[in-house]
């Protein structure tokens, strides 16, 4: 699942506002209104939380996401 990010008030060093994110499952942080991010800091693979409210989910083509994926290791 993707996102991008519409307001990295408060975490501008992690977050880029117009980036494309990863989003991971955790239910747990969504019931508390979060959502698991992998971040700039790509030496953290399970991501950390953010405000759900800064981000909108958005759909990639299969293609994007292959490369994105690939890149990614």
């Amino acid at each position: 699942m993707f996102v991008i990010c519409l307001d990295n008030q408060g975490n501008p060093a992690s977050l880029i506002v117009g980036k494309v994110y990863r989003r991971l499952e955790d239910p747990e942080a969504e019931k508390l209104g979060l959502v698991r991010i992998v971040d700039e800091d790509a030496s953290e693979p399970e991501g950390y939380l953010y405000p759900a409210a800064h981000f909108e989910e958005i759909q990639l083509s299969e293609k994007a996401r292959q490369r994105i994926f690939a890149q990614q290791g």
